[in-house]
């Protein structure tokens, strides 16, 4: 999908079906990558911590709340969405995990479950970057399973008391606004609670978020173990339209269509490096693009990216109809991230040891997907959704 490359990547010319806005996002997206992302990624990979510095350059994109209308978001379509994704990641995995949390999980959660009050409190300056977001969902003991999740809230007069744990909280220990995740005691129902640093930009006392180190892949996003003991929360600080589990399914189920795009922009960048360097690269004289093993790889590399694309494109254009449906966000999810991971694994193998090297940023695709693979529901999961859909019978409780 995209519009002018040394590389065909676009097999089916799904681009055609674009108009001057998309590709107007698509060139904008790219050039703030390839000036702002693409140089300095690999230093800030080894360091394992994110160059803020960008975030600024990010915020003039006019990106930031993607689908949201109003209050100083872009209001795109879910097709303009999903490219914003597959663009970001194309660039690096993390640089589009900002975004995505940011934009999808953080203010959509706001946008969907806040009362009008609350979305003109926080939506504005995070549209901006003038506030960071993040998503407590998963707990230690709960990923797949977090309907049974185990954080507890307690009204007590003009305040929530929580406490529980959370983990794999992007960004969590450096969010300005935190939304908490908890099963009020009251009755027994999962809602929605937002937390604040304080004026000092230090977080409330009960309230404690380490980053988690020894990561092999998106390293350039730090994710928190985060624990609060008895934290207090502003009764009014609990999203207004938050009431039950159920407006947790509502928010993954409109970004999980999303982190396909991510897949898909991690597969192109790898088929392109791919087919690049296979051209270039020369053994016992001949370049190894000229032997057949390498042409057959290449080409079932591209039959994989076609289908991922056209899926990901058809699930946008859905989307944007509404007629989405949960079913179908899963087969996406579940198709586009499993082809993506074995194209990127491809790609690293068909460059050797070269493809071992930052600096050919394969390595770094490839690790990344081993992320995109597991969050927002793992493959398994979403295979039983669909084994669920295809046969009418439940495989989980």
């Amino acid at each position: 999908m995209t519009t002018t490359e040394a590389v065909n990547s676009d097999f089916y010319s799904v681009a055609d079906y674009l108009n001057e806005v998309d590709l107007e996002l698509i060139r904008r997206i790219r050039g703030f990558v390839e000036t702002e992302v693409l140089p300095i990624v690999n230093e800030y990979w080894e360091l394992a911590d994110f160059p803020y510095q960008i975030l600024p350059k990010m915020a003039e994109l006019g990106i930031i709340g993607t689908a949201i209308t109003g209050y100083g978001c872009p209001g795109l379509t879910r097709l303009q969405t999903g490219l914003v994704a597959m663009e970001l990641a194309r660039g690096d995995g993390s640089v589009n995990t900002i975004n995505a949390v940011q934009s999808g999980l953080a203010m959509g959660t706001i946008n969907l479950l806040g009362s009008d009050a609350q979305k003109e409190r926080w939506l504005p300056r995070m549209a901006k970057l003038e506030l960071i977001g993040c998503f407590g969902l998963t707990e230690p003991d709960h990923g797949s399973d977090s309907v049974a999740l185990e954080s507890t809230a307690r009204l007590d007069g003009d305040h929530y008391v929580l406490n529980g744990e959370k983990r794999w909280i992007g960004l969590g220990h450096k969010a300005d606004v935190v939304i908490l995740w908890a099963r009020d005691e009251a009755d027994g129902k999962v809602k929605a609670f937002v937390m604040e640093k304080q004026p000092d930009g230090s977080y409330p006392e009960g309230y404690h978020a380490q980053a988690i180190t020894g990561k092999i892949a998106k390293r350039v996003i730090q994710q928190a173990q985060i624990e609060f003991t008895d934290l207090k929360i502003p009764v009014g600080n609990k999203l207004e339209k938050s009431t039950s589990f159920r407006d947790v399914a509502a928010i993954l189920n409109n970004t999980r269509s999303t982190v396909a795009w991510e897949a898909l922009g991690h597969a192109t960048f790898c088929y392109e490096a791919a087919v690049t360097y296979t051209k270039g690269r020369v053994q016992f004289g001949s370049p190894i693009a000229s032997y057949q093993l390498v042409q057959n790889k290449l080409a079932n590399m591209l039959a994989d990216l076609t289908a991922m694309q056209l899926i990901c494109f058809r699930s946008g254009a859905l989307q944007d109809e509404g007629r989405l449906t949960n079913e179908q966000a899963s087969l996406a999810k579940m198709f586009v991230s499993d082809k993506s991971r074995t194209l990127c694994r491809d790609a690293r193998d068909l460059m050797g040891g070269n493809g071992l090297l930052l600096e050919n940023h394969v390595a770094r695709h490839l690790t990344d997907m081993e992320v995109v693979h597991t969050y927002e529901g793992t493959d398994f999961i979403q295979s039983l959704i669909m084994g669920r859909e295809i046969t009418g019978i439940a495989a989980f409780k």
